[in-house]
């Protein structure tokens, strides 16, 4: 049992990974709270399944526009320090968001531009936060354990986080829900400055911009086994992980409830990720975690398809925890197989293609999800969502395992 616990757990014997993780952990719960809490002043504002559409593609387009910009940035200069920027930059754009709700000028237009903000912020954060794992851990055998570790740090914050949202929303208003969040990012950024790593070596020759964004995607093209995986990021982005639009309506419309019942909707949906992954920390081999990314994604299709049949509320909880199980495991997943794949020289590029499809097709699956739902209702689009799962779980399977792509060309 210790023995397990060790493997599971290993990621933390390294300093400065341990620092980052409990760093992160504190700020996610906080980043958790800002995003279930702008949902639901937007939805309670306007009562649009398309302005929820619409809310998440002003935050996510951005990151979509500048995510190759940022996977160059993250290979040409320090990502530590990238990322003290980035934190200390999300900070000021939760301070804002608090001042505008706490002072009564609650507006849609200047929340959806404080979105906008994020996002552009998030094009430069993420494609750096994703490598720098590799400094952080001092062998490539702690770097899946890590990278799941990641991931249930995230579904950990998505429990707790959307709960105490809730909470906070009806018993003190979304100001105080930002206020927490901004507050948050200074555990983050006082474990950077507390770490201590490598100095900085800049690469010998800086190339022009569209030639290293040519270079990146002529990688991708010969490397199937990453591309393939970037491709199938892309196709759940666009088409099934935008069913998280819906919640909001299915926790009010559906299930009659209030900000609590958002929260809490939230909170099992990341119970089951948490599941999942703890699960994926113990996953060493390749192929297991490519069955895995298929298998999890299946499992999210069937778990919607259950959950858009459900009207009552105590009813659609276990169901969200299967929707958690199969929902975020597929990014941490395809994420793990990607940087155990990339060249040292290509991954900030690598993970800026990965971050252009999330976070390009994510916003504009999610203005589809939006404006569908108001045609059709929230309940057969999460039908449909979980359909289309069940079908890119199928495709991809006939790809994954192909021989011919299997060993190095």
């Amino acid at each position: 049992m210790t023995k397990r616990l060790n493997n599971t757990f290993r990621a933390f014997h390294n300093r400065n990974y341990a620092l980052f993780f409990y760093g992160q952990s504190v700020s996610q719960i906080g980043t958790w709270m800002q995003r279930t809490a702008v949902s639901w002043v937007i939805y309670s504002l306007t009562h649009s399944a398309f302005m929820l559409g619409f809310a998440v593609f002003a935050q996510q387009f951005p990151s979509f526009l500048l995510s190759l910009v940022g996977g160059i940035v993250s290979d040409r200069y320090s990502r530590y320090k990238i990322l003290l920027v980035t934190q200390t930059a999300s900070m000021l754009q939760a301070i804002l968001l608090a001042v505008l709700i706490l002072s009564g000028h609650t507006v849609i237009w200047e929340i959806l531009a404080l979105s906008v903000v994020l996002g552009i912020i998030n094009a430069f954060d993420v494609p750096a936060r994703q490598p720098m794992v590799h400094d952080m851990v001092n062998s490539k055998e702690d770097l899946p354990n890590a990278l799941a570790l990641n991931s249930a740090m995230v579904n950990i914050a998505r429990l707790i986080g959307p709960a105490l949202s809730g909470m906070v929303l009806n018993a003190f208003g979304a100001g105080v829900c930002f206020s927490i969040n901004a507050f948050s990012f200074l555990a983050v950024i006082t474990s950077l400055l507390l770490m201590k790593l490598p100095a900085f070596v800049p690469p010998a020759v800086k190339k022009k911009v569209w030639l290293e964004l040519r270079e990146g995607f002529s990688y991708l093209q010969s490397t199937p086994k990453i591309g393939l995986v970037v491709l199938l990021i892309t196709c759940t982005s666009l088409l099934v992980f935008p069913f998280d639009t819906l919640l909001p309506v299915f926790a009010k419309a559906v299930f009659k409830g209030d900000a609590a019942t958002f929260g809490y909707l939230y909170s099992f949906i990341g119970a089951g990720a948490i599941l999942g992954s703890f699960f994926m920390a113990s996953v060493k081999d390749p192929n297991k975690i490519k069955l895995l990314l298929l298998a999890t994604t299946a499992i999210l299709g069937a778990g919607l398809i259950i959950f858009s049949r459900i009207g009552n509320f105590q009813l659609a909880m276990p169901v969200a925890v299967i929707i958690g199980f199969g929902s975020l495991t597929p990014m941490t997943a395809g994420i793990t197989l990607i940087q155990m794949e990339a060249a040292a020289n290509m991954r900030g590029r690598v993970m800026s293609y990965v971050a252009m499809a999330f976070f390009g097709m994510l916003p504009l699956g999610s203005l589809i999800t939006g404006s569908v739902s108001q045609k059709i209702g929230a309940p057969l689009t999460m039908l449909a969502h979980g359909v289309i799962a069940l079908l890119i779980a199928a495709i991809f399977s006939q790809f994954f395992f192909r021989k011919e792509i299997v060993p190095e060309s």
